[in-house]
Formats: structure tokens, sequence, C-alpha cells
């Protein structure tokens, strides 16, 4: 896959970022998922790829927009086109956080990650158990192991007590006996009420502040996670919740029969080159949200690669009429 592409995917993302701004803090999240998925749809077109969204916004009868298996890029076009382009499998959040970004709180993005064909999982829509960490602990910790001993073991990774960590955890009644299991250990978390992606990020990036992601999330979101992980060297350690027959049924119509498997970062994202881009809607702790000016806008963004290893956060400001400029840091 051409590194090229990444600032195709970029400019995808921010327009979609910037659409969902529009409707920030509006208390509809329906139209800020609406906003999102139109304009990464749209703005795809136009991407030379011939590309194939495995993680989108659900089956093609319930989501108009982004349905798993849709062809996207200038290949859609006809068969004869996408020959003379490159096959790209393609996993989506078109905006991860909806009620953050409705009630303007902090930490809604728009993310994209992009594969070579048969590179990214197609992860059922289930939950998953996830533990998510940075490089230094990642050969350390157990999905399967204690919370006191993975906190333990992270801390002495990271030459610090374990007072001294910060672990994400989403806010939910699930997670309540995990929560009290933390705190046990002298460890402090952040409650979150939306985003474990943006949270996985968090802790694969040195001076976040965050240490660990630990909980239950979707496992669509633990393949974009994994996406970043393999960016970022972190690790994602997920496990999908398969607990009813429609759970099973399910995961073996995409050919997973292994329910009790631990998934990495290279069982979920196993393609040799991986695209990662995502564009801040609400100010979070990576990236700023989108920002209006007189005539035009500012976006702050992240755009990863595996190949050639490159991690970019590019503040790019949008003038009306005149394109983009974009300053890389």
């Amino acid at each position: 896959m051409d590194s090229d592409l990444s600032l195709e995917f970029l400019g995808v993302v921010e327009q979609a970022a910037i659409a969902c701004a529009h409707t920030m803090g509006l208390g509809d999240w329906r139209k800020s998922d609406q906003a999102a998925v139109e304009t990464m749809r749209k703005c795809m077109d136009s991407v030379p790829i011939a590309g194939t969204i495995v993680i989108g916004e659900g089956e093609r009868d319930e989501a108009p927009m982004l349905y798993i298996g849709e062809k996207v890029g200038l290949g859609a076009v006809s068969e004869a086109v996408a020959a003379r382009l490159p096959a790209i499998d393609i996993a989506v959040d078109p905006l991860e956080g909806t009620n953050l970004c409705a009630t303007g709180a902090p930490n809604a993005i728009v993310v994209l990650a992009a594969s070579n064909r048969g590179g990214l999982l197609h992860a059922p829509d289930l939950y998953m158990q996830k533990l998510v960490v940075g490089p230094s602990a990642k050969s350390v910790v157990d999905l399967d192991a204690s919370v006191r001993d993975n906190l333990r073991a992270i801390a002495r990774s990271l030459e610090r007590d374990v007072e001294d960590l910060v672990v994400m955890v989403l806010d939910r009644p699930r997670h309540a006996q995990l929560i009290e299991e933390i705190r046990d250990t002298g460890a402090r978390i952040r409650l979150i009420s939306d985003g474990d992606l943006s949270a996985g990020i968090a802790a694969a990036v040195v001076g976040s502040g965050v240490h660990a992601v630990m909980g239950i999330g979707g496992a669509p979101e633990g393949v974009l996670t994994a996406a970043a992980m393999r960016c970022l060297n972190g690790e994602i350690f997920g496990r999908l919740m398969v607990t009813t027959p429609e759970h099973e049924a399910r995961c073996r119509a995409m050919g997973i029969s292994d329910f009790q498997k631990v998934y990495r970062s290279q069982d979920l994202a196993c393609g040799e080159n991986i695209i990662f881009a995502a564009t801040g809607v609400t100010d979070g702790t990576l990236m700023k949200g989108v920002r209006f000016f007189g005539d035009g806008v500012r976006t702050s963004s992240l755009i990863m690669q595996s190949h050639p290893s490159r991690i970019r956060f590019i503040d790019t400001i949008h003038v009306e009429q005149t394109g983009a400029v974009r300053v890389r840091f």
C-alpha cells in the first residue's frame, strides 16, 4: 500500500470532523453521526483505491452509508477501474463519541484505519474484554492475570509506583468490580463516558498521563485500536465476549471458532502496511477539537503508518477558497 495514501485518508477524517463540529453541542447525536458518515462517504469517493469497508456502521440494511462490505474509493465505479488500483480494507468509526460531540464534551474524534486486503480482522459487533498498554509494558501483562498483578507489572516497567498509575475505564455498571479492584491497588482511575479507542491511543503515547485502559468495550473499536498499536508499538489484549448461541453464530459466520482466544494487535490488524488517521472534533487528550475562525477552520490530527514507521501530529488551517495549509509537528 502506497504510503502517500496517508494524506488522502487524512483529508477524509479532517473533512468529516469539520462536518461533525458544526453539530457540536446541539444535543442531537444522530445528527452528529449522520454528518460524519455522509461526509466521510463522499470524501472517500475521490481516494485512488479499490476499497472495501470491513468495519463500518453495521450491516447494509441498517446503515445506508459505510456499511460492512461496501465498495469505496475510485475503484467503486467499475471492476475495470478497481483492477488498476490498490485493494484496501478500511475500518472506520465515523464519529467515536457521538454523545460527546452532541454535548460538547471532550475526546470526540473521527477515525479511519486502512490496510492491504485481508489486513484487518472482520470483527463481529460484540463486546470485547480489553487491556491496552504502551510499549514498555506490552511484554509483562496478561489479560488473564489479576488487576493487581498487571498494575504492578506496568508500574515496574515504567519504574514507577502503582500509586502513580492512571487507568482509563469506561463508566459503565458492568465495570463496578473492576473499578473497585483498581482502586484497591492504589492506582488512580479516569472514568470516561465514551471513547475507549481514543483512550487506548493515549495509553501508548508517552506523556499523555494515561498508563493503561481496562474493561469491556466494542470489538470493532478493538480492531481500530489494534491498528493504532501497530503504529505506536503499544499492545492491545482482547477476548470476544461470546455469551449466547446468537453470538456464536455471528462469530462462526466471520470464520471465528475459538471463543477463548486472546487477540493481540498482530491478530486484529495483521496487515503488512497499516495507516491510521484521526482528527479531533472536540478538545481531547492528544488532539484539539475543530476551531472555526473568520474565513476558515483549524483542525488537529494524528496520522500514523506502520511501513515506513511514522507518527505525525498535523495542524491544518483550511482557508476558504484557497485550499488547506498543513503544519506537521
